[in-house]
C-alpha cells in the first residue's frame, strides 16, 4: 500500500492528466494552440488556423523553417501602384511553393494612379496560378505620402476599388479580397459598401467585433511584431475566421468564404468569446496619426518601437 506522500503524487498527476484531456478536446480537432506557439496573443489564440503576411522588408525568408513552425498560408506583397515591384516577390511566391505554404499576393494601392494601370502592373507580375489563394487589394489610407496628395472622397474610392475588384476576378477567376485598416474602413466601407467581397481586417488593439462591428471578417492581422522561425525580423501574423475544417474546405473551393461574405452571423463570423471582448474593449484608443501609418503594403516601414495601429 502506498505511503501519504506517494499517494498524493499519484493524484496530483491523474488530476493533471484529466485536466489535460479535457483540455484538449474543447472544440474538437487541433487545439488553438497548434498552428504557431503559445506565445499567441488572446483572443487570436481561439482560432486554429494562422499566417504571415510578408513584404522585401521581412528580407531572405527561410520557407521550409516557416513552414515547420505551423504557419498555414502567406500573403506576399507583389505591386504597389502601376509601376513598383516588391523585391522579393518572385523569391517569395517560388519559395512558400516549394515548402508546401498556400500563399496569395496582394497589391497596394496607389491612389494616384489610374485603376486599370495598377491592375496591369499587377497581373504583369502575380501569375494566375491554380493553387494560389485568391488575390488582396490592399486599400488603406496614405495621408503621409510624399508623392500623392490625393483626397479620398468615398464615392470615389469605391468606384477606383470596383473597378481594379472586378478586373481582379476576371484575371484570376477568383473572388478577391478586401484589405483594410480600420481608419479606411470607417471612412469608406463602414455602410456596407461592397461588402459581396470576403474582407481581411487590420485590428492589433482589438477583437475585429468591436472596430468592424457588423461586417462578417475572413482573415484577421491581429499582430505587426511576431517573431516566426526562417525570419529574422517581425512579421505580421494572422487568423482565419473558421475552423480546421472550413479552411481545408477553402483551400478546395475560395468561394466558401465569398458566398457567406455579408452574412452577419455564422460560424465563420468568429465572434470572440465574451471575456476576452470585453478585455479588448478596455484596450485605449491610438492617436489618429498611428492609425493612418500604411500597413502592410506601404513602402515606408514603420519607425521600429511605434505603437501598432489598431
Amino acid at each position: 500500500m502506498p505511503d501519504g506522500k506517494m499517494l498524493t503524487s499519484r493524484l496530483l498527476t491523474a488530476a493533471a492528466l484529466a485536466l489535460a484531456a479535457t483540455l484538449s478536446g474543447c472544440g474538437g480537432g487541433a487545439g488553438p494552440l497548434d498552428a504557431l506557439s503559445s506565445d499567441l496573443p488572446r483572443p487570436a489564440a481561439e482560432y486554429p488556423v494562422h499566417g504571415i503576411d510578408v513584404s522585401k522588408f521581412q528580407g531572405d525568408i527561410d520557407w521550409n523553417a516557416v513552414a515547420g513552425s505551423g504557419v498555414k498560408f502567406a500573403w506576399i506583397k507583389a505591386t504597389e501602384g502601376g509601376d513598383n515591384i516588391d523585391a522579393r516577390f518572385q523569391a517569395n511566391w517560388n519559395g512558400a511553393k516549394a515548402a508546401g505554404v498556400p500563399r496569395g499576393a496582394y497589391h497596394f494601392v496607389y491612389w494616384c494612379r489610374p485603376p486599370m494601370e495598377e491592375m496591369a502592373n499587377f497581373e504583369q507580375n502575380a501569375p494566375v496560378e491554380d493553387d494560389a489563394l485568391p488575390p488582396v487589394l490592399d486599400v488603406e489610407a496614405t495621408p503621409t505620402s510624399k508623392t500623392c496628395h490625393k483626397h479620398l472622397t468615398q464615392e470615389g474610392a469605391i468606384a477606383d476599388m470596383r473597378v481594379m475588384l472586378e478586373e481582379m476576378e476576371r484575371h484570376y477567376g477568383k473572388r478577391p479580397i478586401i484589405y483594410t485598416t480600420v481608419d479606411f474602413y470607417e471612412a469608406i466601407l463602414a455602410d456596407g459598401s461592397l461588402s459581396e467581397y470576403p474582407i481581411w481586417v487590420r485590428s492589433t488593439k482589438y477583437h475585429p467585433s468591436v472596430k468592424y462591428a457588423g461586417r462578417a471578417w475572413r482573415f484577421w492581422q491581429y499582430q505587426s511584431d511576431g517573431r516566426i522561425d526562417g525570419i529574422s525580423v517581425k512579421v505580421d501574423r494572422d487568423a482565419f475566421a473558421g475552423s480546421a475544417q472550413q479552411w481545408e474546405a477553402f483551400l478546395r473551393d475560395p468561394s466558401t468564404i465569398t458566398r457567406s461574405a455579408s452574412r452577419s452571423t455564422g460560424p465563420q463570423d468568429a465572434a470572440p468569446p465574451p471575456a476576452a471582448e470585453a478585455a479588448t474593449a478596455q484596450a485605449p484608443e491610438p492617436p489618429p496619426a498611428q492609425q493612418a501609418e500604411a500597413q502592410p503594403g506601404a513602402e515606408t516601414q514603420p519607425a521600429e518601437g511605434a505603437e501598432p495601429q489598431q
